[in-house]
């Protein structure tokens, strides 16, 4: 399991076994605080009472740090490692409501002869795991559990759920058995029983709204910084992603006020004028000291790295593609860490979905029988409102963000549409808000397309080139200051992210947000057209695959729809 993960960890391996107890941690380093073998893990406390072996990185270990000390702990390191050890030694459990970062750990308590995952609050950081026959397994990608053997089973419906949602939405996995822990949960597994529960660890406070647009504002400003400045604590060279949108550009903005002449930036720029963000790239590096890199991409290198891409993403997935590009530069660059603007679209309304959801409210009023009755006959561009025969919020998510319809899914796999949303909809409705206004779209997107998409696919990109993203965004502190802002504040009828851009009106340049929005996106449309084998009909089985690349070929679908395709046709 350590060796097919090497590449996340390329610095240096580790094993610990209590042969007694039938346990093993393994853990494969990337070491960017506290440089020194003072860092290896498993690690463990001078006792040996707890073993851990950590991914991720606590930001607030200094601050904790100091309050253990006060209480009378001893140190024998400057990692932040060893500060989860010795404040799960101080206060049990409910130490893990007091880390903030971006983190999964195991951690082994010998004493009361328990195993605990845990996984932080934003779902940054992934943890896999496999409990049957009174055993359990973890790991951060999901190769490892075939590597060892572990888990061989596909799980059937992946194929499904990928065709639906263009991933593989939490908690699922493509293995049968091979679950994802929720975000800021934890999983406590008896040795002596065998006995497994998941819980949250703290609970979530209805807090006084902010309503005041001033003060709002100086708190995004102060605690925005505040985020920055800690991500930026490492021993190892850091740098930040730079696109030339405007949430790569605070950051890069916000962190030259902080490590000036020592900030590195990487970004990407393409021929295709219509992607290409250079101008914009080169307003904000004229105003750093620090050193940039700046890299050309083009359709051969998607040709010559397809196969490296797909072999890297560990499951499906339509996106990545732009992650693992940026990652090989970030590496190549000789950086060890970046932060990344994730986040800001699905706090602060970036996306067009926040326009859109108006609509559905209203569609939701109609029965879901007479979207079931109409799914035949609708024609392709609104194929998508079958998905409102089920009301459950996966149901809006995919009116939104969904790829197939259960009936071209029906097709593609050969079985029924009944089946399929059998499928899609087995987990109970969340308590997802149903006021389909922007607050609703924010929910929507947080906890579907950032949790299941852009997340994991940047964690498993950039883990691939032993690389460390980091979300300032998504501080716990900062998105709790976010999500106590009156709606009416946060979310500008006007623009997109306005109430973010004029937080920052001192620092953000008008060229950069005063134009349309591009994303982090690469020219995919005419290099998938190009690619040989995704655009060749006579690679897919079924007409019904056939039927849809010719489509595409003929510029009439999405690349992603053609790509899902692709993936589907090589694992099935």
């Amino acid at each position: 399991m350590c060796q097919i993960l090497q590449h996340g960890g390329p610095d240096n391996e580790g094993l610990f076994f209590d042969d007694q107890h039938h346990i093993g941690l393994g853990h494969r380093r990337l070491s960017i605080i506290d440089l020194s073998s003072n860092g290896h893990q498993p690690m463990s406390d001078t006792g040996q009472k707890v073993w851990i072996t950590f991914n991720g990185e606590l930001y607030n270990y200094l601050e904790l740090k100091v309050e253990l000390v006060a209480l009378g702990a001893q140190f024998k390191s400057a990692t932040d490692t060893e500060v989860i050890i010795l404040a799960y030694l101080q206060w049990g459990t409910a130490a893990f409501a007091k880390f903030r970062g971006m983190f999964a750990f195991a951690l082994y308590d010998t004493h009361n002869k328990l195993v605990y995952l845990v996984r932080d609050s934003a779902g940054i950081k992934p943890i896999y795991y496999y409990a049957q026959h009174g055993a359990l397994s973890f790991a951060s990608e999901i190769r490892a559990f075939t590597a060892a053997d572990i888990a061989m089973e596909k799980d059937p419906n992946w194929t499904v759920r990928f065709l639906a949602f263009g991933h593989i939405p939490e908690p699922y996995t493509t293995l049968k058995n091979v679950f994802s822990l929720p975000k800021g949960h934890f999983l406590r597994w008896d040795i002596t029983s065998s006995a497994c529960t998941i819980a949250p660890y703290h609970e979530t406070q209805k807090q006084e709204q902010i309503t005041d647009i001033n003060e709002a504002r100086i708190l995004i400003k102060d605690t925005l910084i505040k985020s920055v400045n800690r991500q930026l604590i490492a021993d190892a060279t850091i740098g930040v992603f730079l696109s030339g949108g405007i949430d790569s550009s605070l950051l890069t903005l916000l962190a030259n006020l902080q490590k000036d002449q020592q900030l590195k930036t990487v970004s990407i720029y393409f021929n295709e004028q219509d992607y290409n963000e250079q101008h914009y790239q080169r307003v904000i590096l004229d105003k750093l000291q620090g050193q940039s890199f700046s890299h050309l991409v083009q359709q051969h290198d998607f040709d010559a790295f397809l196969p490296r891409i797909i072999a890297a993403m560990d499951m499906p997935t339509t996106d990545g593609i732009n992650s693992w590009f940026i990652s090989k530069y970030a590496h190549e660059d000789g950086l060890k860490a970046v932060l990344s603007g994730i986040g800001a679209d699905e706090l602060f309304g970036g996306y067009p979905s926040f326009g859109r959801i108006k609509y559905l409210k209203y569609l939701r009023k109609a029965s879901p029988a007479l979207f079931s009755t109409v799914s035949g006959l609708l024609p392709d561009q609104y194929k998508k409102l079958a998905f409102l025969a089920n009301n459950h919020y996966l149901a809006d998510y995919l009116l939104l963000r969904g790829f197939f319809s259960p009936t071209e899914i029906a097709k593609f796999l050969d079985t029924d549409s009944k089946q399929v949303r059998g499928i899609l909809f087995d987990t109970p409705s969340e308590s997802c808000p149903n006021h389909y206004d922007k607050e609703h779209a924010s929910w929507l997107e947080t906890n579907l397309y950032m949790q299941n998409q852009l997340l994991r696919d940047t964690d498993v990109m950039s883990m691939n080139h032993g690389l460390e993203v980091r979300v300032p965004f998504l501080d716990e502190d900062f998105t709790s200051v976010v999500n106590r802002i009156d709606p009416s504040i946060r979310f500008d009828n006007g623009q997109p992210k306005k109430f973010l851009i004029n937080s920052f009106d001192d620092l953000l340049p008008p060229e950069i947000w005063n134009r349309p929005k591009m994303g982090f996106s690469f020219p995919l449309q005419q290099w998938m057209a190009a690619h040989p084998e995704i655009s060749d009909s006579g690679h897919y089985k079924g007409k019904a695959a056939q039927t849809m690349i010719k489509k595409f070929k003929n510029k009439g679908m999405h690349w992603s729809k053609a790509f899902a395709l692709y993936q589907v046709q090589a694992h099935v």
